[in-house]
């Protein structure tokens, strides 16, 4: 199994932009994300608003790389290396956790399954009311969670389970 070694990570820390810095959520799975590959977001076409997104590919517990304090696992040996290539590319916004939670002023854990990329940066929301509201008004909602995540930032990541969203577990061996 590969790792990114401590000194990346601080290095790699250092790099990160505003939507990070808290500790990253990780689920019961024990892997960011649920376990599904964050780098194969950003090869899925992207719906409309209104309309649900395609189902990301669920990572390998073989395929994994560390990083913001929480594991990521990858469909694929050329999906890890170019996540470990900028890994701030592709983790999803706010540590994983939801976006529109974030712009209403706390953290609560992203679905992995309710997506959107903004301006090439991944964002999770919780349900799909919640994605609802976040789509009526995605630039404002977008400025307000920026401007509400230097607060929230420092917090511990959320302990809050996300809900039963599938009955598979979506990491593969």
């Amino acid at each position: 199994m590969f790792k990114m070694t401590t000194l990346a990570l601080v290095f790699a820390a250092g790099m990160i932009g505003t939507a990070f810095g808290g500790d990253q959520y990780v689920d019961k799975t024990g892997f960011a994300v649920s376990g599904y590959d964050v780098v194969s977001y950003f090869d899925l076409p992207q719906s409309k608003v209104g309309q649900p997104q395609q189902s990301p590919l669920p990572g390998n517990t073989d395929i994994t790389a560390d990083y913001n304090g929480a594991t990521f696992a990858f469909a694929t040996e050329a999906n890890r290396d170019a996540f470990l290539a900028n890994p701030a590319a592709y983790v999803p916004q706010y540590d994983g956790h939801c976006a529109y939670g974030v712009a209403k002023g706390g953290k609560v854990p992203g679905n992995p399954t309710l997506w959107r990329i903004v301006d090439g940066k991944l964002y999770l929301n919780i349900t799909k009311n919640v994605v609802r509201f976040w789509e009526e008004d995605i630039p404002g909602n977008l400025k307000t969670s920026e401007n509400n995540w230097s607060g929230l930032e420092p917090k511990a990541a959320s302990t809050d389970k996300i809900p039963d969203f599938s009955s598979a577990a979506p990491v593969a061996n």
